[in-house]
């Protein structure tokens, strides 16, 4: 077992510290060894999602990959929706799942099933070491595979890659483990991508020939030098920055921020760009997305330094092959379009005024007011987790940006509900910083074995805003207006969170009301894992949620 052993130190050569382990006997070489070496930090988790999701938290904090491992059989198929999150949101994952040898496969062994490219086209890579390693030359394939694989989890676009490893018994060895310290590791050194002088003075010769630009940020990390790149960009040349919650980059000064509340009841064709440019992954605001779809620019570049690119807006005339604060940097002091910035920023500071007017006025007890009024009380530097369905939409009509070092992440890959509390476990556990999440009910109890593991993170507090169903069904047009939305879409459930904070050693608060709400600042201050439990009536919600919205229209 030398060769498999070696693994573990192949990944703490390569600077990866943590791993999610999840038990099992097939894999047992493995955890041991991972558990065993001095400089990776290996935590268990009996649920495989959740375990996934907890791994994803960790990577997104650290910015490496975290290591996975699970036994054989369907253990690895529980890693599905994260790893398939993990890379649309490019998340590196070193995913290891222990498996039978080949000429076990379909012989109706136990935990047995077909392993390899398990995980299809949702990985960068997929590799399956050779069963049998004692000699020179597979142990030379094993380190290969192991440095490549790495390497290629963390070349960009970062994501999860696999490694199917077929493992034969015995496989308990009563003598120590020792890594071998002159296993082979392979590095590689990152080019920088640059464009030629002349192709940057080609790109600031078309940029000061239109007079309506429109920079429009998809999610992205937080990132100082970004932040600051883009600043300059947009105030030297006076251009509109339209940046969704989970872009990071809603606190830079001259920042558009309430569009998700205008573009809908706005004078659409004063705000239409000439000239778009994108940077980041996914955009949250649909009303984003159809507006630029409706009012195609006459060019479109997307800034990204590899990887496919999307054609979101259906509008894409170019693609820029270099990092967006590169770029962005070299193209300061090149144009002038304050007239077209000055009709985003009229309609942007309106909105955010009426915003604070209807909130200020309200006194009715619903989950939009309470978000409104949590947001303000968030701590600084900390770490906003947002499930996905309403929670991440209200972020983004409300906005994040009166608190300074907010980090904010979103399982926006692929949004889907399941393991948001995974994710934020995970974050907490590699961060000393608060780590909030915003969740829905349904998204809370689908993943309550997030909280079913020996580790209690200090700085983990989680809001369930609880209307005992998917309250987003009473607001979307076509299922708010079938017979069946009660049983069928909106799906009413009765529990509270109270019995699983119960059941799990976990500090509790509930809130019914407004007046209630003050509880949150005990809530935050806690020096232990807590839930604070908002309950509110989903017709009460839909009800206040649309007069909002009929609002901003009568005002506009």
């Amino acid at each position: 077992m030398q060769a498999i052993y070696n693994i573990a130190e192949i990944c703490a050569r390569h600077n990866i510290k943590d791993a999610v382990l999840s038990p099992g006997s097939r894999c047992a070489p493995l955890t041991l060894a991972f558990v065993r070496h001095s400089k990776i930090r290996a935590i268990t988790i009996t649920d495989e999602r959740s375990a996934a999701f907890i791994a994803m938290g960790k990577a997104m904090v650290n910015k490496k990959a975290s290591v996975l491992l699970c036994t054989s059989g369907t253990a690895a198929l529980n890693y599905g929706p994260a790893i398939a999150e993990s890379y649309y949101q490019q998340i590196p994952l070193l995913i290891l799942t222990a498996d039978r040898p080949p000429e076990w496969i379909d012989q109706q062994d136990g935990q047995t099933i077909r392993q390899d490219n398990i995980f299809g086209r949702h990985v960068k890579k997929s590799y399956t070491l050779p069963a049998d390693h004692n000699n020179t030359d597979a142990q030379w394939q094993i380190e290969r595979i192991v440095s490549e694989a790495i390497l290629a989890a963390h070349e960009y676009p970062q994501g999860p890659v696999h490694i199917n490893i077929p493992l034969r018994e015995p496989l308990y060895s009563a003598q120590e483990i020792v890594f071998d310290k002159t296993v082979k590791v392979i590095e590689k050194i990152e080019a920088q991508p640059i464009l030629s002088p002349e192709l940057l003075q080609q790109l600031k010769n078309e940029l000061s020939t239109y007079t309506k630009i429109l920079l429009v940020s998809g999610q992205t990390d937080a990132s100082e030098e970004l932040k600051t790149n883009v600043g300059s960009f947009i105030h030297s040349n006076t251009i509109p920055l339209v940046a969704d919650v989970i872009t990071n980059l809603q606190d830079l000064p001259s920042a558009i921020t309430q569009h998700d509340i205008f573009l809908p009841v706005c004078n659409q064709e004063e705000l239409k760009p000439e000239l778009l440019i994108t940077f980041g992954k996914s955009v949250i605001s649909k009303n984003l997305k159809q507006f630029l779809r409706k009012h195609k620019p006459v060019a479109h570049w997307h800034i990204q330094e590899a990887g496919e690119v999307a054609d979101t807006f259906q509008s894409l005339t170019r693609i820029i092959p270099v990092k967006p604060e590169y770029l962005l940097k070299a193209l300061v002091n090149v144009t002038d379009t304050s007239n077209y910035y000055e009709h985003w920023k009229k309609v942007d500071d309106k909105s955010r005024e009426l915003k604070e007017s209807y909130f200020n006025a309200a006194n009715i007890h619903n989950e939009f007011s309470c978000f409104y009024h949590l947001i303000k009380m968030l701590p600084n530097n900390s770490l906003i987790h947002l499930a996905n369905s309403m929670p991440v939409r209200y972020a983004n009509l409300i906005g994040i940006t009166e608190r300074s070092g907010v980090k904010v992440f979103a399982n926006r890959g692929t949004s889907g509900i399941d393991g948001v509390i995974s994710t934020a476990y995970g974050t907490a556990l590699a961060s000393s910083d608060p780590v909030i999440v915003f969740t829905g009910d349904l998204s809370f109890f689908y993943d309550r074995n997030a909280f079913w593991n020996n580790y209690r993170p200090a700085n983990l507090k989680v809001i369930v805003f609880n209307n005992h169903g998917g309250g987003i069904f009473r607001i979307i047009d076509g299922p708010n207006k079938q017979p069946e939305l009660d049983e069928y879409f909106e799906t009413k459930q009765p529990l509270n969170a109270k019995s699983l904070a119960n059941e799990y050693g976990i500090n509790y608060y509930s809130c019914t009301s407004l007046n209630e709400l003050a509880i949150a600042k005990d809530f935050l201050n806690d020096q232990q894992t807590a839930i604070l439990e908002i309950e509110t009536d989903s017709k009460t919600n839909a009800d206040f949620f649309c007069r909002f919205k009929e609002f901003m229209k009568e005002k506009f």
